[in-house]
């Protein structure tokens, strides 16, 4: 393939579409003396090594399923919450039955992602997953029976909402009380885990977009930046205005802030 009477611009611009990955067309790229167009040619090859250590990772996220699939165990559901820590707002849920060995580029845990990356992992979860479900626990429950169990609550209900009945349940962290079904415990589970990864992500986004309807209703607190977590801003604010309807006043920063 002759390229060169074409500008490196003109490359640049094929280098993007079908011809980039032709063999032909490296092959030419690799033999032009051009700098620019040599750069254009190492940056097909770093993004080519980026995609196959990614297809890498993701299949063995996919480990946990496989192994229990050979085991005759399916379809298999991951299980996360989010919300432990903040001092205000509920502890949300996911369950997740992902398609056979199949997820979006870039799964992850949710903790290691962008916002904007978690919506659009989000998405793509909620259109390609065999089923899934969110589970709620609300403040008043947290103050109730603590966050340890309030946690597990919601993890039991994102189960159950489901429309398809799981085989067995991979979690994060800690086994769930009174799951009918048999379940796997994961230590950091939504690193480790394609299923329980997809769970963390619903969980965060859905509880993220909870803490920004609070926002609406008492901006006082900035729920839209911190989502309730325990930041200076945050503390500032409840020492400032003392705690709202959605805090845990269990919390010892929240109850340290109460005005009698």
């Amino acid at each position: 393939m002759d390229i060169s009477r074409l500008t490196v611009k003109e490359i640049r611009e094929l280098a993007v579409g079908p011809k980039g990955a032709g063999p032909k067309f490296r092959q030419a790229l690799a033999e032009d003396k051009r700098i620019g167009v040599l750069e254009i040619y190492r940056k097909l090859l770093r993004t080519e090594t980026a995609m196959i250590y990614e297809a890498r990772r993701l299949t063995k996220m996919f480990t946990y399923e496989k192994d229990l699939k050979r085991k005759g165990s399916y379809p298999i559901a991951g299980v996360d919450e989010a919300g432990r820590g903040p001092l205000a707002g509920p502890v949300v849920a996911a369950a997740v039955i992902l398609p056979e060995v199949e997820a979006p580029i870039g799964l992850d845990d949710s903790k290691k992602l962008t916002a904007p990356r978690r919506e659009a992992l989000a998405n793509q979860i909620k259109k390609t997953a065999r089923a899934w479900s969110i589970g709620i626990s609300s403040v008043e429950e947290i103050f109730a029976d603590n966050i340890h169990q309030a946690s597990l609550k919601a993890m039991l209900r994102a189960v159950l909402g489901l429309t398809l009945k799981p085989a067995h349940v991979l979690v994060d962290g800690f086994k769930i009380k009174h799951l009918a079904c048999p379940q796997t415990p994961i230590i950091g589970g939504d690193a480790l885990c394609a299923s329980i990864a997809a769970a963390s992500i619903l969980a965060k986004v859905t509880r993220d977009s909870i803490m920004d309807s609070f926002h609406k209703i008492y901006p006082q607190y900035g729920f839209d930046s911190h989502k309730g977590y325990c930041t200076p801003e945050h503390l500032e604010a409840l020492s400032t205005y003392g705690p709202c309807p959605i805090h845990r006043t269990g919390y010892k920063p929240v109850e340290g802030r109460l005005r009698l």
